[in-house]
């Protein structure tokens, strides 16, 4: 309906674009504050890379952490990201986002249905680090009922095919963990049984994928709903093409196409850039990132930098300084046989168990594997200056492939043989079998698990030190000992995946100031030109010192550009 009535409508106070979490956050923010706001949108679907996320939020300070069993500081926090992000990110963006970040999500909380959860139990990925916290500092979206959105459920991007199973009911880590155990467990069965018979009934009642949202895909769906309850206006299948400027060198609308014409939006207090920053942009790839690029993005393949285009064209610039030019995690890749390829993000559930290695073409180990996600492509780029690491290989065996499965190949006896047919998956009785088979060297492969195993038996990794940190730990077998991420692989059959170095989004982006606005060559503001999300440069200056840490500065940012933009700060929020 609001599509249908402003349809004629083409000046407003706010134009955001893109409907993300930065975006969305800016929308909300400066509609709550009493503006006028429209949103568009180049797709034909509301979330943005928020929809397809883990859904993780970073803000340190929160008003959850005490009661979530970690009480926070400022000196503590600040600790954390100068020994994390230090001199690679800018640090008037660091105070800004400390400042505002805990406002932002009270005002969220207590304004709309952004609703989060803080973790009890969640290490930040540098836990040996001073400031590092234990758990508080990053949320979770609270589980949402997609029927709620009415028939603008299907308007919601849908969620990864990773993180859902039986051809679309979400799941999370708990939900996993349940439904491996529903023949061992009367509480898992519960969970298991409640969880499917309430996808059927989705299914029976004519929805396209199961309405009990996680993750990302819930956050999206929360913001999303509080878009439709406060009546803001958004257009779909509107890409925005330039900037409009006036003489002064203000930004005061943009042109956009809607309907195969073009149209030109006027914008009396800002626009609001939040496109997604340029993951599939293979000029600003290839200018950009380290060799290989890919593709091999998990980012929705509409990312590809317009918005980042248009704001230098007004006059906004790249940041400098950062360490990279993206937020990297090993991507494997399934060629389906229509010839389109299906990216599994190897995130957090198999490279941290005990029983899995990850070797180069030498067959020797580079990394340790239990690692975050982006440390571990970091190594692949170090360990193939001097031998091809790039795609490295994820080894296990036959009892680790059980428990855990690797990639998309599921545990506990799931069909795995298309792909093997595919190539996808490797399989075979002897090591060097596999490592033929996959283009490593046998007899390298061989040596570094006869090197392995002794030690993994007894918990140790003297060279990488798997599962010698609290954030190891977490994510690996805690009813494993000695050590949670370390087992020997030795039950044939063997497996293996490749995975190359992917990413979840680019760091690079437009250079701001604390209020989000749009810097220029001098430093200077541009008046009516506003950053969130991947568009922005990232306050962590391409580091990842924890989970979260592109959503909590995107729904921060939105909200302080929208408070910007309403009152001239968020001083007084």
């Amino acid at each position: 309906m609001a599509q249908q009535q402003q349809k004629e409508k083409t000046t407003y106070d706010v134009v955001v674009i893109g409907s993300g979490a930065g975006g969305l956050s800016a929308a909300l923010t400066a509609k709550l504050e009493g503006l006028d706001v429209l949103v568009v949108e180049k797709t034909d679907r509301i979330g943005g890379s928020t929809a397809v996320s883990g859904g993780a939020v970073w803000v340190p300070l929160n008003d959850q952490a005490e009661a979530a069993g970690h009480p926070d500081t400022r000196e503590k926090a600040w600790t954390y990201l100068q020994n994390t992000v230090g001199a690679a990110g800018d640090e008037e963006l660091r105070h800004a986002f400390l400042d505002a970040g805990p406002r932002a999500l009270r005002y969220l909380r207590e304004r709309t249905d952004v609703q989060l959860a803080a973790r009890t139990y969640s290490p930040d990925y540098y836990p040996d680090r001073e400031g590092a916290a234990m758990g508080g500092r990053s949320l979770d979206p609270m589980e949402f009922d997609g029927r709620l959105l009415g028939p603008h459920f299907k308007t919601l991007r849908d969620p990864l095919p990773e993180f859902c199973v039986l051809g679309g009911m979400m799941v999370n880590m708990t939900d996993v963990k349940h439904l491996l155990a529903v023949w061992r467990s009367f509480a898992s069965w519960k969970h298991g049984a409640k969880m499917v018979l309430r996808y059927f009934g989705d299914r029976l009642s004519g929805h396209h994928r199961g309405t009990r949202l996680l993750l990302g895909n819930a956050l999206a769906a929360r913001l999303f709903h509080s878009v439709l309850t406060q009546r803001i206006p958004f257009w779909l299948d509107t890409p925005a093409l330039a900037l409009e400027k006036d003489a002064a060198g203000s930004v005061t609308g943009v042109r956009v196409r809607r309907d195969g014409k073009e149209t030109m939006l006027r914008a009396r207090r800002g626009v609001v850039i939040a496109t997604g920053g340029f993951p599939w942009n293979a000029a600003l790839r290839e200018q950009h990132y380290p060799a290989p690029t890919g593709p091999y993005s998990m980012s929705p393949p509409d990312n590809a930098g317009e918005g980042i285009a248009m704001a230098q064209q007004a006059g906004g610039v790249l940041g400098t300084g950062h360490t990279g030019p993206a937020l990297w995690a090993p991507v494997s890749l399934l060629t389906r046989p229509d010839g389109s390829v299906l990216r599994y993000p190897h995130l957090v559930w198999d490279r941290a168990k005990p029983g899995l290695i990850a070797v180069d073409a030498r067959g020797e180990r580079f990394v340790n594997e239990s690692t975050s996600y982006h440390e571990f492509v970091r190594g692949m780029y170090r360990a193939n200056a001097q031998a091809a690491a790039i795609p490295a290989l994820l080894v296990c065996d036959s009892a680790f492939m059980e428990k855990w499965g690797l990639g998309l190949a599921l545990p506990g006896g799931r069909p795995r043989e298309h792909l093997v047919r595919a190539g996808y998956l490797y399989r075979a009785d002897t090591l060097e079998a596999l490592a033929q088979q996959a283009g490593v060297d046998p007899a390298g492969l061989a040596r570094t698990v006869a090197k392995f195993n002794p030690l993994a038996a007894q918990g140790q990794d003297p060279v990488f030190g798997k599962g010698s940190d609290a954030y190891n730990r977490y994510l690996g077998d805690p009813d494993h000992q000695p050590n949670a991420c370390l087992a020997p692989v030795q039950q044939a059959p063997f497996y293996a995946v490749k995975v190359y170095p992917g990413d979840i989004g680019t760091a690079l982006g437009i250079r701001a100031d604390g209020h989000a606005r749009a810097l220029d060559a001098q430093g200077a503001p541009i008046a009516g030109l506003y950053v969130a999300g991947n568009d922005m440069h990232s306050v962590m200056g391409g580091e990842y010192p924890a989970p979260g840490i592109t959503l909590g500065p995107a729904l921060t940012f939105g909200w302080v550009a929208g408070m910007h933009m309403a009152h001239g700060s968020f001083d007084n929020a």
